[in-house]
């Protein structure tokens, strides 16, 4: 079996300056495919209590991995990086081919290739190469399009969360000081003037809970909260597409979109979590991390388990999972049935079939993040990005958006139907001058903040 091996952080340094600077490029990533911003837009949205620069992520998978593939994925745009998955058997056996997008995706690889201790380095090599990088003054970046947030991303059980190594794990990531100044020193000399930059020690404080297909809800609540109690994490969970259930599932699938070749195995319905058990500790956990100062949030969605009936992957492998496009209808309708279970009481990260198309619709939906990686594996790869933000700034300029909470007012004409449906309703007059405002370019800017946070919460439950 192939066998992934970490670069030296010094020779990724050195390659990443000296290929910039002799082949206009980045890991092979041509600098005409950089997204660097625009002075224009204001993408910055908010993430728990951050607030990363664009709503653009590369999705837990191969492109979080690596210490070079974060680094691409910075140049292409994405700020919000959710990290590869990582659980307490990292000698894992893992088939080749382990993913096939021939078509619309599949994969049989579902955690780190990597030791944990060499997942924890790889994060914080890439976390100091982006800001060597920016610290350099070599990239044309937009002022504050810098902003970056590592999303640590853990499974797949509450015993093996709580382990000593998964702990280890979740505390370097908390406190990476010591690996910061082991590359520290690392840094070739010619690169010497950068080695005194203060680096980020601390390089997460979220968490996206993956639990694998069958795991059952008391386990994912009591993750959930061992996460808030014992570790301070502001936490999302992330959810199966199997909450549709098997009827609705197969419509879809089958009937809708016509995917007739696809066939869910009928027990991974009995095995997950039902929309009624989600329902409720979503609930209580919402209630636990506000009385904790924390975030809580949901993810859809989950990879769909599928049979294997296929013959790219190992004959040995009964199961695979699908991605790409008919994984993001499934997922929209489960975030179309929460909003209108819960408001916009939870924010909702999400990942199902993205590409250059839908990007602008989902970052419409105030969904954070929106996170890619099937479209990434395609040809082309980190440089497809590109066109995510073209086309979400042609939306945005349509409806006179400069920054992404005007733009989820404005996206779908519902800006007026919004202000209609806020509770307690704002005086006759505050009411006027919130739909005058919707002719000018920034409504954010002459609207009492409240009011415009109630506004824009009511449009997102509308869009």
């Amino acid at each position: 079996m192939a066998e992934l091996e970490p670069y030296p952080f010094a020779s990724l340094v050195r390659r990443m300056f000296v290929e910039l600077e002799t082949q206009d490029a980045i890991f092979d990533l041509p600098s005409k495919k950089f997204v660097l911003g625009d002075p224009d837009l204001d993408l910055a949205v908010r993430f728990h209590e951050h607030r990363p620069s664009t709503p653009l992520g590369p999705a837990a998978g191969p492109h979080t991995q690596m210490a070079q593939n974060i680094v691409l994925s910075f140049l292409a745009g994405c700020r919000v990086m959710e990290l590869k998955t990582v659980q307490i058997n990292d000698r894992l056996d893992i088939g080749r081919p382990c993913i096939d997008m021939q078509t619309i995706g599949y994969n049989i690889e579902w955690s780190q290739e990597l030791l944990l201790q060499q997942s924890l380095e790889e994060y914080v090599k890439a976390s100091m190469l982006v800001e060597l990088l920016v610290a350099s003054g070599k990239l044309a970046l937009t002022p504050g399009f810098d902003k970056v947030v590592y999303d640590m991303s853990v499974g797949y059980d509450l015993a093996g969360i709580q382990s000593p190594p998964v702990v280890a794990f979740i505390e370097g990531m908390k406190d990476a000081s010591e690996l910061v100044e082991q590359f520290r020193g690392e840094i070739p000399e010619e690169y010497s003037h950068l080695r005194d930059l203060p680096f980020t020690t601390q390089l997460s404080n979220t968490l996206t809970l993956s639990t694998f297909h069958g795991c059952p809800p008391d386990e994912i609540e009591s993750i959930i909260r061992y996460l808030l109690d014992e570790h301070g994490l502001h936490c999302i969970v992330k959810l199966n597409p199997t909450l549709l259930g098997l009827e609705d599932a197969n419509q879809l699938l089958h009937d809708v979109m016509g995917y007739e070749s696809v066939h869910i195995p009928p027990d991974a319905f009995d095995e997950d979590t039902t929309w009624d058990q989600m329902v409720a500790f979503v609930s209580r956990l919402g209630d636990k991390a506000a009385d904790m100062g924390l975030g809580f949030g949901v993810k859809f969605n989950n990879t769909l388990i599928t049979e294997n009936k296929r013959d790219f992957f190992p004959t040995s492998e009964e199961r695979m999972y699908l991605s790409g496009q008919p994984l993001h209808v499934m997922a929209i309708e489960l975030v179309r049935r929460f909003r209108r279970r819960f408001g916009d009481r939870f924010p909702i990260s999400f990942s199902a079939g993205i590409d250059r198309l839908n990007f602008p619709d989902a970052v419409a939906l105030g969904l954070v993040p929106v996170t890619v990686c099937s479209d990434l594996l395609r040809p082309g790869g980190y440089g497809r990005a590109q066109a995510y933000f073209k086309n979400l700034k042609s939306r945005m300029d349509s409806v006179g958006a400069r920054h992404v909470d005007d733009f989820v007012l404005r996206a779908y004409g519902l800006a007026g139907a919004a202000l209609d449906a806020l509770d307690p309703q704002p005086s006759p007059a505050v009411r006027e001058a919130c739909l005058e405002a919707l002719n000018g370019e920034d409504v954010r800017s002459v609207i009492e903040p409240a009011l415009y946070r109630r506004w824009t919460s009511a449009a997102r439950v509308l869009n």
